[in-house]
């Protein structure tokens, strides 16, 4: 029941937290516009304008799921630019609403939250594009796209151009960066595997002793 009532006054927010921002004032306006009582939005949102931060972002990771399920690509990283593509034109309609999020994020007392939900958003992105790690791979393929995902956020919010072409350039150019990382990596893996190993050259030694 309170996934609906949080959907439901999400989307009564959307339009207005433009104007009134990510506040206390704004969830009960947008409570009151989808017709659900105190206790309710209350229960929903028991952290307040910080439950409703994190509601706009679970609503925006659900919706470049579903966008993803359509995605034919077969190479990762094209799979892995679509993830943050899709993302980023779930938001399209909502700039001015997602500027005011990253504010409410930036302050101190929000930080945790935010960097929570920026590496929960990594997460899904990745395992949307297919990606089923559990190694140590996992961390660093995270840590990675979160760098890729977080200077396209930067740029896409003050991109002005058609389309936001220029967004999807940039984006393609970390992209390309990463794959540079992780080529270096893999090769980096192969060598090392093809190296003696040291304690067997030690022993051998000893035995010539």
């Amino acid at each position: 029941m309170s996934e609906a009532v949080r959907e439901r006054v999400l989307q009564e927010a959307l339009p207005l937290i433009p104007e009134s921002g990510f506040n206390d004032a704004t969830l009960k306006a947008a409570a009151e516009k989808a017709a659900v009582g105190p206790s309710e939005w209350k229960a929903a949102f028991p952290n307040g304008a910080a439950s409703l931060a994190e509601a706009f972002s679970q609503w925006a990771d659900a919706a470049m799921e579903e966008k993803m399920r359509s995605v034919e690509a077969e190479r990762m990283r094209d799979r892995v630019t679509a993830a943050v593509r899709a993302r980023l034109e779930v938001l399209a309609p909502h700039k001015e609403a997602t500027r005011r999020v990253v504010g409410f994020l930036a302050l101190p007392q929000h930080a945790a939250l935010g960097a929570t939900l920026g590496m929960r958003t990594v997460d899904k992105m990745w395992r949307a594009a297919g990606d089923r790690s559990s190694d140590f791979s996992y961390y660093t393929k995270r840590g990675l796209l979160s760098g890729v995902y977080g200077a396209t956020f930067v740029y896409w919010l003050s991109d002005s151009s058609e389309n936001n072409s220029d967004t999807w350039k940039f984006l393609a150019n970390r992209i390309d960066n990463v794959m540079e990382i992780e080529k270096f990596r893999g090769a980096a893996r192969d060598a090392l595997a093809k190296l003696p190993d040291p304690l067997g050259i030690f022993g051998a030694f000893k035995g010539r002793r």
